[in-house]
């Protein structure tokens, strides 16, 4: 039997692996900004269950607790917010990231955020948002954006073994975005190994136009990486130069602030 300690993710044809237990959550994560509700037939297309086997887990979930239903229509209920406060409330350097986080915004005047990579994206973990508007959707704890076309991401990335990073990049979908978005997979890879070489990643208006954003890597005091801290802001205010000659020392310093102060 396969211990649960090991490193190693199940396979879905896993004896040991809970196939209901992840469509229900594949039902629960069904639910985003664009579709926050849906009728039983919207969710089925979404998850590529028939209509009998999604009705099952949306009914499931409603008697749980997770899912409230209003006629035609399910959406997720409040209670789900207490599986990502399960989340933060493990992780108790929070309060410390928080807080520097604000420090950034205030020295700096723009927004930051901490990202861990999640799959093929960046899931937003800890944010001090500025008062200016950098992206059409509203960026927030939670919000998750694709990891090949931000800093963040980038960041997190270049901590990864090649062998990892070799397998992510061969799965990855690349979405051009914008003119500026890199999409040659080799050349990503290229502009990997260079962050991991340097210690930063910048990401120039490849997600959105106007969107500049640089990150580093933090990590509490035993090494272990807790994620990415960034500065994002509008390119049509800040230069190049101003994120590596300004903003970089910044995060440099917040960065070492984190490790000596989580551990």
């Amino acid at each position: 039997m396969a211990s649960v300690e090991q490193d190693e993710a199940l396979a879905p044809d896993n004896r040991d692996f809970v196939t209901a237990l992840a469509s229900g959550l594949e039902v629960i994560l069904a639910f985003d900004e664009a579709h926050p509700r849906m009728t039983l037939s919207e969710v089925a297309s979404r998850t590529g269950m028939n209509r009998a086997r999604a009705r099952r887990f949306l009914l499931t979930l409603h008697a749980l607790g997770y899912v409230r239903k209003q006629q035609r229509y399910f959406e997720l209920a409040p209670r789900v917010l207490q599986l990502g406060y399960a989340f933060l409330s493990a992780n108790d350097y929070r309060s410390v990231i928080q807080q520097v986080l604000e420090e950034i915004t205030s020295e700096s005047g723009e927004s930051s955020s901490l990202g861990v990579l999640d799959g093929d994206e960046v899931t937003y973990v800890a944010r001090s948002s500025s008062r200016h508007r950098l992206m059409a959707i509203t960026l927030s704890v939670g919000t998750r954006l694709p990891a090949a076309h931000t800093s963040m991401g980038r960041v997190l990335l270049a901590q990864l073994p090649d062998d990892e990073l070799d397998a992510w990049l061969a799965r990855v979908a690349l979405e051009k975005h914008t003119d500026k978005t890199i999409t040659d997979k080799a050349k990503l890879r290229e502009c990997i190994l260079k962050v991991r070489q340097q210690g930063y990643a910048i990401a120039d208006q490849e997600l959105d136009s106007g969107l500049r954003s640089i990150a580093v890597p933090a990590f509490d005091a035993n090494g272990k990486l807790l994620g990415a801290i960034n500065i994002s802001t509008n390119a049509a205010r800040i230069s190049h130069a101003t994120l590596t000659e300004h903003y970089l020392p910044l995060l440099q310093d917040k960065a070492q602030l984190i490790r000596t102060s989580v551990s």
